[in-house]
């Protein structure tokens, strides 16, 4: 789920990021944050980003040159979220290109290709059997 918050390229979609300590003996920390409803529901239907030709060592390269000790030293939750968000959006527009996405294919999510179509068919197939 942090993936898609991460990832997401919508301004304004996530609101109010914050920690909420460990679950049980667990090492991970939970993160609470808000998706505003209306604008989940306000997706492009021009352009989307083409994970397919994204280069990630560039990505990675410019997300490691920052200095992050001190880009997030003494600031709360939701100002460090806004700091990584600013990078991460900054870095996103640099290393993944952006597609036109056609009026046929606008009900789908962009990952979803031919071949995972049929996969899914062919599952709805084997349960209705």
């Amino acid at each position: 789920m942090l993936d898609l918050v991460l990832n997401n390229n919508k301004e304004g979609l996530v609101r109010d990021v914050n920690l909420k300590g460990s679950l049980g003996c667990s090492d991970h920390e939970m993160v609470e944050f808000k998706i505003l409803k209306a604008a989940r529901r306000a997706h492009s239907k021009l352009t989307t980003l083409d994970f397919k030709r994204t280069d990630f060592g560039l990505f990675r390269d410019l997300l490691g040159r920052v200095p992050w000790d001190k880009a997030l030293e003494g600031r709360g939750t939701q100002d460090s979220w806004l700091v990584i968000k600013d990078h991460l959006l900054h870095d996103q527009e640099r290393c993944i290109p952006k597609k036109r996405k056609s009026d046929k294919n606008t009900r789908r999510p962009a990952w979803m290709n031919e071949e995972l179509l049929g996969k899914v068919k062919h599952k709805k197939e084997a349960y209705r059997g």
